[in-house]
């Protein structure tokens, strides 16, 4: 005759495992994004083959030596406002269970039942009391528990000696909930420094989310971070970019695992002449701030400047707080990659982040995560969370500057596995893609370690 073990029994063997709380990055008491100059690291200029793009390989090696060793962006923390809200999330042949917990800490667990093998819940978010496997309905608690297995006492073996979900660290900073695959990962601040540093001013957590997409691309997860890691392509993909930033001779920023550029916004490329009224581009810029375009009778070259200190007088009156952000913050774009695939165009009201993701088996194919978000004045309604999409690329616009991109890199990919085609020929002006590869190769092949082959 079957049994039902009391779910007090199996939470006294469940005992909470290592990753107990949620650990915060504490931001300092009065951060400032430094805007200095780092000085450029000389990374040689050797060809950067194509393999490591296009080959299995490879793929395999950067599974075992950077997405199971470093920490990866999972979730965003207002999606896992209430105990038992939860986000499931993808990183190649991975699925990671996200919750909130009763006492208001966030664990991370392996999305997988131990019975046999079923994931417990398909990508996405919701909300749940306990997680049920659909198969056999075994069932796990939101500490990652068991608090169920039917008719146990026909496990002559008893229930497995794991007590339960398998956790993974678990930690959140800047409205983001991270994860890792890798038991024994260092603290998330110290990955992440000094950038947690440097973006902690622009208060996240007062950003909505306005945007949720994913869309698959036939192209390689590093041809996407490439594709948003240098400004040299706005001349020939973003022509239209031309007329309201400076794409030429930015500034570029090399640290440890990360990098980032800043470029000028509300003003126009050297590559173009001085146009003989204000772009519409800016037009846009200046009526968001507030100004009137019709108004403005100073040099256009001034526009950049007075944009900021038009936002930095009637900021506090429109319930926004740049107290914490330098002048240029308030026009520029500050793009930062966190290593090894999150992409963040930063603005003072708002942000773009992209995801790159891998495919699980294909190095020609990943998964590209839009999510934007726009900051909620003070005393201003919350906007709804819009509706998560999912779509192969061509099916739907994510926007002129994106479609743009995207209608590019499946050529680039396409030619990587041409037989005339060696390898990345990188100038100065990608610099961000060599150091990328150097942080890649470090992870692969060890500090300062090469390549065999110089693959």
């Amino acid at each position: 005759m079957s049994s039902t073990p009391k779910d007090d029994e199996l939470r006294e063997a469940s005992r909470t495992p290592a990753y107990r709380k949620v650990k915060r990055v504490a931001p300092e008491q009065s951060p400032v994004t430094p805007a200095g100059k780092e000085p450029d690291p000389d990374l040689g200029h050797e060809l950067i083959r194509k393999e490591r793009y296009t080959s299995a390989e490879f793929m395999q090696l950067e599974w075992e030596r950077i997405w199971t060793k470093v920490w990866l962006l999972g979730a965003i923390e207002s999606d896992l406002r209430e105990p038992g809200d939860f986000v499931a999330t993808e990183i190649g042949r991975e699925s990671v269970l996200i919750v909130r917990q009763a006492d208001g800490g966030v664990r991370a667990f392996y999305n997988v039942c131990l019975h046999r093998g079923n994931r417990l819940r398909p990508a996405g978010t919701g909300s749940a009391d306990s997680f049920k496997c659909q198969y056999h309905h075994w069932e796990y608690a939101l500490d990652g528990a068991f608090k169920r297995i039917p008719d146990l006492d026909t496990f002559p073996q008893g229930a497995p000696p794991c007590r339960g979900l398998k956790e993974l660290p678990c930690a959140a900073w800047g409205g983001f909930v991270w994860f890792s695959l890798d038991p024994d990962v260092g603290p998330l601040e110290d990955f992440l420094d000094p950038v947690h540093k440097h973006l902690d001013p622009y208060n996240f957590p007062k950003m909505a989310l306005t945007r949720d997409i994913t869309v698959e691309w036939n192209c390689n997860w590093k041809a996407s971070v490439d594709a948003f890691n240098e400004s040299y392509h706005v001349q020939g993909i973003h022509p239209q970019l031309m007329w309201y930033l400076h794409d030429l001779d930015i500034q570029i920023d090399c640290f440890e695992r990360h990098n980032r550029y800043l470029i000028p916004f509300a003003t126009w490329s050297p590559r173009v002449r001085r146009p003989p009224a204000i772009p519409d581009p800016i037009k846009v810029i200046m009526k968001t701030a507030g100004m009137d375009p019709a108004d403005y009778d100073e040099p256009y070259e001034n526009i950049r400047r007075d944009v900021q200190q038009w936002k930095r007088r009637h900021g506090p009156a429109q319930g926004k707080d740049y107290s914490r952000l330098n002048d240029d913050q308030l026009t520029d774009d500050y793009h930062y990659l966190i290593f090894p695939n999150v992409t963040l165009n930063v603005h003072a009201d708002d942000l773009m982040l992209f995801r790159q993701r891998p495919h699980p088996t294909d190095p020609d194919r990943m998964f590209y995560d839009i999510w934007t978000f726009e900051l909620v004045p003070e005393g201003h309604e919350w906007p709804a969370r819009p509706q998560h999409q999912h779509f192969k690329h061509g099916e739907k616009s994510i926007g002129l500057v994106l479609d743009q991109d995207a209608a590019n890199l499946p050529g680039v990919q396409a030619g990587m596995h041409s037989a005339a085609f060696a390898g990345l020929w990188i100038g100065a002006q990608e610099l961000r893609i060599r150091h990328f590869h150097k942080v890649i190769d470090d992870y692969v092949y060890g500090p300062g370690g090469k390549p065999p082959g110089a693959v």
